[in-house]
Protein backbone atom coordinates (compact mmCIF):
# COMPACT_ATOMS: atom_id res chain seq x y z
CA UNK A 1 0.00 0.00 0.00
CA UNK A 2 0.88 3.27 -0.51
CA UNK A 3 2.04 5.68 2.27
CA UNK A 4 -1.46 8.02 1.10
CA UNK A 5 -3.64 4.68 0.84
CA UNK A 6 -2.01 3.72 4.59
CA UNK A 7 -3.21 7.10 5.69
CA UNK A 8 -6.56 6.82 4.19
CA UNK A 9 -7.45 3.15 5.76
CA UNK A 10 -6.27 4.86 9.04
CA UNK A 11 -8.16 7.90 9.16
CA UNK A 12 -11.12 6.23 11.30
CA UNK A 13 -8.33 4.31 13.36
CA UNK A 14 -6.93 7.94 14.34
CA UNK A 15 -9.82 9.66 14.91
CA UNK A 16 -11.29 6.43 16.86
CA UNK A 17 -8.06 6.44 18.90
CA UNK A 18 -8.41 10.24 19.40
CA UNK A 19 -11.87 9.56 20.45
CA UNK A 20 -10.54 6.75 23.27
CA UNK A 21 -7.81 9.86 24.42
CA UNK A 22 -10.33 12.18 24.17
CA UNK A 23 -12.80 10.20 27.07
CA UNK A 24 -9.68 9.49 29.54
CA UNK A 25 -8.73 13.08 29.31
CA UNK A 26 -11.34 15.61 28.88
CA UNK A 27 -12.72 14.84 32.57
CA UNK A 28 -9.61 14.96 34.22
CA UNK A 29 -9.65 18.61 34.84
CA UNK A 30 -13.41 18.37 35.89
CA UNK A 31 -12.76 15.59 38.05
CA UNK A 32 -12.56 18.03 41.56
CA UNK A 33 -15.78 19.81 40.54
CA UNK A 34 -17.69 16.21 39.17
CA UNK A 35 -16.72 14.99 42.68
CA UNK A 36 -17.43 17.51 44.77
CA UNK A 37 -20.73 18.38 43.20
CA UNK A 38 -21.65 14.78 43.88
CA UNK A 39 -20.77 14.63 47.36
CA UNK A 40 -18.14 11.95 46.56
CA UNK A 41 -14.37 11.85 48.54
CA UNK A 42 -11.16 11.06 47.29
CA UNK A 43 -11.62 7.39 47.58
CA UNK A 44 -14.50 8.49 44.88
CA UNK A 45 -12.00 10.03 43.22
CA UNK A 46 -9.78 7.83 42.30
CA UNK A 47 -12.53 5.24 41.42
CA UNK A 48 -13.82 7.01 38.64
CA UNK A 49 -10.74 6.87 36.87
CA UNK A 50 -9.60 3.56 38.25
CA UNK A 51 -13.34 2.08 37.00
CA UNK A 52 -12.80 2.70 33.30
CA UNK A 53 -9.55 1.45 33.67
CA UNK A 54 -10.77 -1.48 35.53
CA UNK A 55 -13.01 -2.37 32.71
CA UNK A 56 -10.18 -1.19 30.39
CA UNK A 57 -7.86 -3.61 31.50
CA UNK A 58 -10.09 -7.02 31.92
CA UNK A 59 -12.09 -6.15 28.26
CA UNK A 60 -8.55 -5.57 26.35
CA UNK A 61 -7.28 -9.35 26.23
CA UNK A 62 -11.14 -10.14 25.09
CA UNK A 63 -11.18 -7.88 22.05
CA UNK A 64 -7.66 -9.05 21.18
CA UNK A 65 -8.63 -12.44 20.87
CA UNK A 66 -11.84 -11.86 19.33
CA UNK A 67 -9.42 -9.56 16.81
CA UNK A 68 -7.57 -13.15 15.82
CA UNK A 69 -11.11 -14.18 15.16
CA UNK A 70 -13.68 -12.46 13.48
CA UNK A 71 -14.17 -8.97 11.69
CA UNK A 72 -11.63 -6.61 12.91
CA UNK A 73 -13.81 -3.55 11.69
CA UNK A 74 -17.15 -4.67 13.02
CA UNK A 75 -15.20 -5.03 16.13
CA UNK A 76 -13.86 -1.66 16.07
CA UNK A 77 -16.64 -0.15 15.59
CA UNK A 78 -18.85 -1.58 17.91
CA UNK A 79 -16.19 -0.27 20.47
CA UNK A 80 -17.09 2.77 19.30
CA UNK A 81 -20.87 2.30 19.77
CA UNK A 82 -20.01 0.87 22.80
CA UNK A 83 -17.91 4.14 24.60
CA UNK A 84 -20.59 6.56 23.02
CA UNK A 85 -23.58 4.80 24.85
CA UNK A 86 -21.56 5.30 28.47
CA UNK A 87 -20.70 9.16 27.69
CA UNK A 88 -24.30 9.52 27.01
CA UNK A 89 -25.44 8.27 30.12
CA UNK A 90 -22.50 9.59 32.06
CA UNK A 91 -23.62 13.25 31.32
CA UNK A 92 -26.57 12.27 33.08
CA UNK A 93 -25.37 11.02 36.34
CA UNK A 94 -26.61 11.96 39.54
CA UNK A 95 -24.46 9.86 42.13
CA UNK A 96 -21.26 8.98 42.11
CA UNK A 97 -22.36 5.45 42.00
CA UNK A 98 -24.31 6.08 38.72
CA UNK A 99 -20.83 8.03 37.26
CA UNK A 100 -18.50 5.50 38.32
CA UNK A 101 -21.18 2.64 36.38
CA UNK A 102 -21.11 4.72 33.15
CA UNK A 103 -16.88 5.16 33.50
CA UNK A 104 -17.26 1.59 33.38
CA UNK A 105 -19.02 1.07 30.14
CA UNK A 106 -16.90 3.91 28.21
CA UNK A 107 -14.02 1.35 29.82
CA UNK A 108 -15.24 -1.39 27.66
CA UNK A 109 -15.67 0.79 24.71
CA UNK A 110 -12.06 2.33 24.84
CA UNK A 111 -11.07 -1.59 25.67
CA UNK A 112 -11.66 -2.07 22.17
CA UNK A 113 -10.43 0.67 20.25
CA UNK A 114 -7.34 0.43 22.45
CA UNK A 115 -6.58 -2.81 21.35
CA UNK A 116 -7.53 -2.98 17.99
CA UNK A 117 -6.11 0.06 16.49
CA UNK A 118 -2.92 -1.38 16.78
CA UNK A 119 -4.20 -4.57 15.48
CA UNK A 120 -5.36 -3.10 12.49
CA UNK A 121 -1.96 -0.90 11.91
CA UNK A 122 -0.07 -4.78 12.05
CA UNK A 123 -2.57 -5.40 9.32
CA UNK A 124 -1.47 -2.18 7.33
CA UNK A 125 2.01 -2.05 7.39
CA UNK A 126 5.22 -3.95 8.00
CA UNK A 127 6.68 -3.76 11.53
CA UNK A 128 9.51 -1.80 10.01
CA UNK A 129 7.25 0.77 8.52
CA UNK A 130 5.23 0.77 11.47
CA UNK A 131 7.05 3.14 13.81
CA UNK A 132 6.52 5.98 11.71
CA UNK A 133 2.72 5.36 11.52
CA UNK A 134 2.83 4.86 15.08
CA UNK A 135 4.49 7.89 15.62
CA UNK A 136 1.54 9.20 14.01
CA UNK A 137 -1.03 7.37 16.29
CA UNK A 138 1.81 9.11 18.97
CA UNK A 139 0.82 12.60 17.50
CA UNK A 140 -2.67 11.55 18.10
CA UNK A 141 -2.67 10.74 21.37
CA UNK A 142 -0.49 13.70 22.11
CA UNK A 143 -3.21 16.22 20.69
CA UNK A 144 -5.67 13.99 22.63
CA UNK A 145 -3.93 14.34 25.93
CA UNK A 146 -3.51 18.29 25.64
CA UNK A 147 -7.20 19.16 23.67
CA UNK A 148 -8.82 16.76 26.59
CA UNK A 149 -8.08 18.49 29.69
CA UNK A 150 -7.87 22.20 27.73
CA UNK A 151 -11.76 21.40 26.28
CA UNK A 152 -12.67 19.92 29.56
CA UNK A 153 -11.58 22.58 31.54
CA UNK A 154 -13.41 25.47 29.38
CA UNK A 155 -16.47 23.19 28.92
CA UNK A 156 -17.30 22.81 32.98
CA UNK A 157 -15.96 26.80 33.47
CA UNK A 158 -18.53 27.62 30.54
CA UNK A 159 -21.32 25.21 29.97
CA UNK A 160 -21.16 22.87 33.62
CA UNK A 161 -19.02 19.35 34.12
CA UNK A 162 -21.71 17.39 32.18
CA UNK A 163 -20.68 18.51 28.72
CA UNK A 164 -17.28 16.97 29.52
CA UNK A 165 -18.74 13.35 28.79
CA UNK A 166 -20.74 14.67 25.25
CA UNK A 167 -17.60 16.39 23.89
CA UNK A 168 -16.47 13.09 22.32
CA UNK A 169 -19.57 11.57 20.64
CA UNK A 170 -19.82 13.80 17.37
CA UNK A 171 -16.07 12.53 16.68
CA UNK A 172 -17.06 9.06 17.51
CA UNK A 173 -20.03 9.53 15.03
CA UNK A 174 -17.89 10.74 12.36
CA UNK A 175 -15.21 7.76 13.03
CA UNK A 176 -17.71 5.29 12.48
CA UNK A 177 -18.37 6.83 9.17
CA UNK A 178 -15.10 6.82 8.02
CA UNK A 179 -14.51 3.31 9.35
CA UNK A 180 -16.90 2.22 7.13
CA UNK A 181 -16.00 3.86 3.84
CA UNK A 182 -11.85 3.84 4.20
CA UNK A 183 -11.39 0.97 5.94
CA UNK A 184 -11.07 -2.66 3.71
CA UNK A 185 -9.76 -5.64 5.14
CA UNK A 186 -9.63 -9.20 4.66
CA UNK A 187 -12.69 -10.78 6.07
CA UNK A 188 -12.21 -13.66 8.67
CA UNK A 189 -13.67 -16.77 8.69
CA UNK A 190 -14.16 -19.82 10.76
CA UNK A 191 -15.21 -21.53 14.40
CA UNK A 192 -14.95 -19.16 16.66
CA UNK A 193 -14.23 -20.36 20.57
CA UNK A 194 -13.89 -17.72 22.89
CA UNK A 195 -12.22 -18.24 26.84
CA UNK A 196 -15.36 -17.10 28.49
CA UNK A 197 -14.13 -19.05 31.45
CA UNK A 198 -11.02 -17.56 31.22
CA UNK A 199 -12.06 -14.21 31.10
CA UNK A 200 -14.47 -14.43 33.78
CA UNK A 201 -12.11 -15.60 35.92
CA UNK A 202 -8.91 -13.32 34.50
CA UNK A 203 -11.51 -10.40 34.99
CA UNK A 204 -12.84 -11.67 38.89
CA UNK A 205 -8.54 -12.10 39.72
CA UNK A 206 -7.54 -8.44 38.53
CA UNK A 207 -11.25 -6.74 40.02
CA UNK A 208 -10.88 -8.62 43.73
CA UNK A 209 -6.60 -7.13 43.24
CA UNK A 210 -8.00 -3.40 42.49
CA UNK A 211 -10.27 -3.10 44.67
CA UNK A 212 -8.20 -4.12 47.79
CA UNK A 213 -5.59 -1.36 46.18
CA UNK A 214 -8.43 1.14 45.92
CA UNK A 215 -9.86 0.96 49.35
CA UNK A 216 -7.27 -0.43 51.80
CA UNK A 217 -6.22 2.28 53.71
CA UNK A 218 -9.35 4.22 53.51
CA UNK A 219 -12.79 1.62 53.76
CA UNK A 220 -10.05 -0.85 56.01
CA UNK A 221 -6.59 -1.70 57.78
CA UNK A 222 -4.14 -2.52 55.09
CA UNK A 223 -4.03 -5.38 57.65
CA UNK A 224 -7.35 -6.88 57.88
CA UNK A 225 -10.01 -9.36 57.21
CA UNK A 226 -11.04 -7.33 54.21
CA UNK A 227 -7.31 -7.37 53.10
CA UNK A 228 -6.50 -11.40 53.11
CA UNK A 229 -10.03 -12.16 52.12
CA UNK A 230 -9.43 -10.20 48.69
CA UNK A 231 -5.97 -11.34 48.03
CA UNK A 232 -7.19 -14.85 48.70
CA UNK A 233 -9.48 -14.47 46.54
CA UNK A 234 -7.92 -12.86 43.78
CA UNK A 235 -4.87 -15.41 43.76
CA UNK A 236 -7.30 -18.24 43.97
CA UNK A 237 -8.70 -16.63 40.62
CA UNK A 238 -5.63 -16.15 38.92
CA UNK A 239 -4.20 -19.43 39.75
CA UNK A 240 -7.76 -20.83 38.48
CA UNK A 241 -7.19 -19.02 34.99
CA UNK A 242 -3.92 -20.22 34.14
CA UNK A 243 -4.96 -23.55 34.66
CA UNK A 244 -7.80 -22.99 32.26
CA UNK A 245 -5.76 -21.06 30.15
CA UNK A 246 -3.09 -24.39 29.59
CA UNK A 247 -6.27 -26.20 28.67
CA UNK A 248 -8.71 -24.04 26.62
CA UNK A 249 -8.73 -24.65 23.17
CA UNK A 250 -8.35 -20.96 22.06
CA UNK A 251 -7.33 -19.47 25.26
CA UNK A 252 -7.88 -15.73 25.88
CA UNK A 253 -3.85 -15.16 26.57
CA UNK A 254 -2.00 -17.93 24.92
CA UNK A 255 0.79 -18.76 27.50
CA UNK A 256 3.05 -19.56 24.99
CA UNK A 257 3.54 -15.71 24.48
CA UNK A 258 5.45 -15.57 27.51
CA UNK A 259 8.06 -17.88 26.22
CA UNK A 260 9.70 -14.97 24.53
CA UNK A 261 11.72 -12.78 26.53
CA UNK A 262 11.09 -9.56 24.55
CA UNK A 263 7.09 -10.09 25.71
CA UNK A 264 7.90 -10.57 29.27
CA UNK A 265 10.20 -7.58 29.02
CA UNK A 266 7.60 -5.41 27.30
CA UNK A 267 4.80 -6.36 29.55
CA UNK A 268 7.08 -5.79 32.75
CA UNK A 269 8.06 -2.07 31.25
CA UNK A 270 3.98 -1.68 30.50
CA UNK A 271 2.99 -1.73 33.98
CA UNK A 272 5.89 0.74 34.93
CA UNK A 273 4.76 3.48 32.27
CA UNK A 274 0.77 3.12 32.60
CA UNK A 275 1.31 3.77 36.47
CA UNK A 276 3.48 6.62 35.07
CA UNK A 277 1.08 7.70 32.30
CA UNK A 278 -2.27 7.39 33.90
CA UNK A 279 -0.97 8.54 37.34
CA UNK A 280 0.64 11.90 36.07
CA UNK A 281 -2.87 12.78 34.15
CA UNK A 282 -5.13 12.01 37.11
CA UNK A 283 -2.35 14.05 40.05
CA UNK A 284 -1.58 17.20 38.05
CA UNK A 285 -5.15 17.93 37.46
CA UNK A 286 -5.28 17.65 41.60
CA UNK A 287 -2.10 19.62 41.87
CA UNK A 288 -3.15 22.52 39.67
CA UNK A 289 -6.12 22.73 41.00
CA UNK A 290 -6.29 21.75 44.94
CA UNK A 291 -2.38 23.09 45.74
CA UNK A 292 -2.47 26.10 43.59
CA UNK A 293 -5.87 26.72 43.13
CA UNK A 294 -5.89 27.16 39.31
CA UNK A 295 -9.28 26.88 37.16
CA UNK A 296 -9.98 23.53 35.24
CA UNK A 297 -9.34 25.72 32.23
CA UNK A 298 -6.00 26.72 33.48
CA UNK A 299 -4.94 23.30 34.51
CA UNK A 300 -5.59 21.98 30.73
CA UNK A 301 -3.24 24.63 29.86
CA UNK A 302 -0.38 24.08 31.96
CA UNK A 303 -0.22 20.26 31.11
CA UNK A 304 0.70 21.57 27.41
CA UNK A 305 4.56 21.02 28.03
CA UNK A 306 4.39 17.20 28.73
CA UNK A 307 2.25 16.93 25.74
CA UNK A 308 4.87 18.49 23.63
CA UNK A 309 7.26 16.03 24.55
CA UNK A 310 5.25 13.42 24.02
CA UNK A 311 4.02 14.17 20.82
CA UNK A 312 7.64 15.33 19.50
CA UNK A 313 9.25 11.97 21.03
CA UNK A 314 6.51 9.94 19.67
CA UNK A 315 6.40 11.68 15.71
CA UNK A 316 10.48 12.11 15.42
CA UNK A 317 11.78 9.03 17.19
CA UNK A 318 9.10 6.98 15.08
CA UNK A 319 10.61 8.26 11.70
CA UNK A 320 13.81 7.50 13.33
CA UNK A 321 13.09 3.89 14.02
CA UNK A 322 11.54 3.63 10.34
CA UNK A 323 14.69 5.01 8.73
CA UNK A 324 16.80 2.40 10.21
CA UNK A 325 15.22 -0.40 12.26
CA UNK A 326 16.77 0.36 15.26
CA UNK A 327 14.67 0.87 18.59
CA UNK A 328 16.75 -0.61 21.58
CA UNK A 329 18.39 2.51 21.63
CA UNK A 330 15.49 4.86 21.57
CA UNK A 331 13.46 2.86 24.35
CA UNK A 332 16.66 3.41 27.09
CA UNK A 333 16.64 7.18 26.79
CA UNK A 334 13.10 7.01 27.09
CA UNK A 335 13.32 4.95 30.07
CA UNK A 336 15.80 7.33 31.39
CA UNK A 337 14.00 10.18 30.75
CA UNK A 338 10.83 8.44 32.60
CA UNK A 339 13.00 7.83 35.86
CA UNK A 340 14.20 11.76 35.66
CA UNK A 341 11.10 13.19 35.01
CA UNK A 342 9.38 11.35 37.60
CA UNK A 343 11.93 12.24 40.71
CA UNK A 344 12.13 15.92 39.31
CA UNK A 345 8.42 15.75 39.75
CA UNK A 346 8.67 14.56 43.37
CA UNK A 347 10.27 17.79 44.48
CA UNK A 348 7.79 19.83 43.80
CA UNK A 349 5.29 21.42 45.86
CA UNK A 350 2.90 24.13 45.92
CA UNK A 351 5.34 27.52 45.63
CA UNK A 352 7.04 25.74 42.72
CA UNK A 353 8.00 27.56 40.11
CA UNK A 354 5.55 27.11 36.44
CA UNK A 355 8.70 27.34 34.50
CA UNK A 356 10.47 24.73 36.38
CA UNK A 357 7.29 22.28 36.45
CA UNK A 358 7.06 22.60 32.84
CA UNK A 359 11.11 21.55 32.25
CA UNK A 360 9.50 18.65 34.47
CA UNK A 361 6.68 17.39 32.58
CA UNK A 362 8.26 17.97 29.35
CA UNK A 363 11.01 15.64 29.91
CA UNK A 364 8.50 13.11 31.63
CA UNK A 365 6.00 13.72 28.50
CA UNK A 366 9.25 12.93 26.08
CA UNK A 367 10.00 9.74 27.90
CA UNK A 368 6.55 8.07 27.73
CA UNK A 369 6.37 9.34 24.16
CA UNK A 370 9.58 7.00 23.59
CA UNK A 371 8.20 3.95 25.45
CA UNK A 372 4.51 3.73 25.39
CA UNK A 373 3.66 2.70 20.75
CA UNK A 374 7.23 1.10 20.69
CA UNK A 375 6.85 -1.35 23.35
CA UNK A 376 3.76 -2.91 21.18
CA UNK A 377 6.06 -3.02 18.12
CA UNK A 378 8.15 -5.01 20.20
CA UNK A 379 5.48 -7.29 20.45
CA UNK A 380 4.16 -7.34 17.52
CA UNK A 381 7.54 -7.68 15.95
CA UNK A 382 8.15 -11.39 18.20
CA UNK A 383 4.74 -13.50 18.02
CA UNK A 384 3.21 -14.82 14.92
CA UNK A 385 0.68 -13.62 13.00
CA UNK A 386 -2.03 -15.08 13.98
CA UNK A 387 -1.54 -14.13 17.68
CA UNK A 388 -0.67 -10.55 16.95
CA UNK A 389 -4.17 -9.29 18.73
CA UNK A 390 -4.00 -11.59 21.66
CA UNK A 391 -0.11 -10.12 21.98
CA UNK A 392 -0.94 -7.04 21.29
CA UNK A 393 -4.05 -7.01 23.70
CA UNK A 394 -1.62 -8.07 26.21
CA UNK A 395 0.87 -4.87 26.03
CA UNK A 396 -2.36 -3.09 26.64
CA UNK A 397 -4.13 -4.76 29.31
CA UNK A 398 -0.63 -4.70 31.06
CA UNK A 399 -0.36 -1.14 30.52
CA UNK A 400 -3.89 -0.27 31.75
CA UNK A 401 -3.60 -2.61 34.43
CA UNK A 402 -0.13 -0.90 35.73
CA UNK A 403 -2.03 2.30 35.53
CA UNK A 404 -5.12 1.18 37.54
CA UNK A 405 -3.12 -0.49 40.08
CA UNK A 406 -1.25 2.85 40.43
CA UNK A 407 -4.15 5.12 40.31
CA UNK A 408 -5.50 3.59 43.20
CA UNK A 409 -2.54 2.71 45.29
CA UNK A 410 -0.75 6.26 44.93
CA UNK A 411 -4.07 7.36 45.23
CA UNK A 412 -4.85 5.78 48.44
CA UNK A 413 -0.88 7.08 49.74
CA UNK A 414 -2.29 10.63 48.80
CA UNK A 415 -5.60 10.47 50.93
CA UNK A 416 -3.49 8.94 53.63
CA UNK A 417 -0.64 11.88 53.53
CA UNK A 418 -4.07 14.67 52.96
CA UNK A 419 -5.45 13.12 56.05
CA UNK A 420 -2.65 13.82 58.29
CA UNK A 421 -1.42 16.92 56.85
CA UNK A 422 -4.71 18.27 57.36
CA UNK A 423 -5.76 16.90 60.62
CA UNK A 424 -8.90 14.77 61.33
CA UNK A 425 -11.72 17.23 61.74
CA UNK A 426 -10.37 19.78 59.36
CA UNK A 427 -12.07 21.00 56.67
CA UNK A 428 -10.38 18.47 53.50
CA UNK A 429 -9.44 16.33 56.51
CA UNK A 430 -12.41 13.63 56.53
CA UNK A 431 -11.65 12.39 52.92
CA UNK A 432 -13.56 14.69 50.93
CA UNK A 433 -12.33 16.26 48.09
CA UNK A 434 -12.43 19.88 49.31
CA UNK A 435 -13.74 23.54 47.29
CA UNK A 436 -10.53 25.28 47.77
CA UNK A 437 -12.45 28.60 46.56
CA UNK A 438 -14.85 28.35 49.72
CA UNK A 439 -11.83 27.61 52.33
CA UNK A 440 -10.80 30.78 54.55
CA UNK A 441 -7.11 31.83 53.44
CA UNK A 442 -5.71 30.16 56.52
CA UNK A 443 -7.34 27.25 56.19
CA UNK A 444 -6.72 27.18 52.48
CA UNK A 445 -2.82 27.48 52.91
CA UNK A 446 -2.87 24.18 55.04
CA UNK A 447 -5.09 22.57 51.82
CA UNK A 448 -2.95 23.86 49.38
CA UNK A 449 0.58 22.57 51.35
CA UNK A 450 -0.62 19.04 51.92
CA UNK A 451 -1.84 18.38 48.52
CA UNK A 452 1.25 19.96 47.21
CA UNK A 453 3.95 17.97 49.42
CA UNK A 454 1.23 15.20 49.00
CA UNK A 455 1.66 15.16 45.44
CA UNK A 456 5.08 15.14 45.13
CA UNK A 457 5.54 12.20 47.19
CA UNK A 458 3.45 10.37 44.72
CA UNK A 459 5.78 11.41 41.93
CA UNK A 460 8.54 10.40 44.48
CA UNK A 461 7.47 6.71 44.97
CA UNK A 462 6.52 6.28 41.33
CA UNK A 463 10.28 7.45 40.13
CA UNK A 464 11.77 3.93 40.85
CA UNK A 465 9.28 2.39 38.35
CA UNK A 466 11.39 4.38 35.73
CA UNK A 467 14.42 2.41 36.96
CA UNK A 468 12.63 -0.95 36.67
CA UNK A 469 12.40 -0.22 32.84
CA UNK A 470 15.60 0.74 32.47
CA UNK A 471 17.41 -2.17 33.56
CA UNK A 472 14.55 -4.50 31.77
CA UNK A 473 15.37 -2.86 28.31
CA UNK A 474 19.06 -3.21 28.64
CA UNK A 475 18.35 -6.80 28.85
CA UNK A 476 16.03 -6.65 26.16
CA UNK A 477 17.61 -8.55 22.46
CA UNK A 478 17.24 -6.25 19.45
CA UNK A 479 15.24 -8.06 16.67
CA UNK A 480 15.09 -6.78 12.97
CA UNK A 481 12.27 -5.56 11.74
CA UNK A 482 10.02 -7.75 9.81
CA UNK A 483 9.26 -6.23 6.28
CA UNK A 484 5.86 -7.88 5.32
CA UNK A 485 2.68 -6.08 6.72
CA UNK A 486 -0.31 -8.66 7.82
CA UNK A 487 -2.13 -8.48 4.35
CA UNK A 488 0.74 -9.05 3.07
CA UNK A 489 1.47 -12.46 5.02
CA UNK A 490 -2.78 -13.11 4.79
CA UNK A 491 -2.20 -12.80 0.65
CA UNK A 492 1.18 -14.99 0.74
CA UNK A 493 -1.07 -17.99 2.76
CA UNK A 494 -4.30 -17.51 0.36
CA UNK A 495 -1.93 -18.14 -3.04
CA UNK A 496 -0.34 -20.94 -1.03
CA UNK A 497 -3.21 -22.46 -0.52
CA UNK A 498 -4.67 -21.81 -4.08
CA UNK A 499 -1.44 -23.84 -5.22
CA UNK A 500 -1.66 -27.10 -2.73
CA UNK A 501 -5.28 -27.10 -3.96
CA UNK A 502 -5.92 -26.52 -7.70
CA UNK A 503 -9.12 -26.26 -8.73
CA UNK A 504 -10.58 -29.05 -10.71
CA UNK A 505 -10.48 -28.78 -14.75
CA UNK A 506 -14.30 -29.45 -16.03
CA UNK A 507 -14.44 -32.51 -18.20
Amino acid sequence: MSHRAVLTALSGLMLGMFVAILSSTVVTTSLPRIVSDLGGSQSSYTWVVTSTLLALTVSTPIWGKLADLYDRKLLVQTGLTIYVLGSILGGLSQSMEWLIGCRVLQGLGVGGLTALVQVILSDLVSPRERGRYAGYLGAVFGVGTVVGPLLGGVLTDAVGWRSTFYVGVPFAAIALVLLQRTLDLPRRRGEVHLDWAGALLIAGGVSSLLIWVSLAGHDFAWLSTWTAGLLTLSAALLVAAYVTERRARQPLIPLTLFKDRAVVIATLCSICVGTAMFGTTVFLSQYMQLARGMSPTESGLLTIPMVVGLFLASTIIGRRISATGRYKQWMITGAALLTAGLAAMGTMDETTSLVELSAFMFVLGAGIGMLMQNLVLVVQNAVAHEDIGAGSSVVAMFRSLGGAIGVSALGAVLATHVATSIGAGASGGDGAVPDISALPEPARRVVEHAYGTGIAEVFLLAAPLGVVVLLALLTLKEVPLGSRSGIDIARERAARTAASDPTPTPA
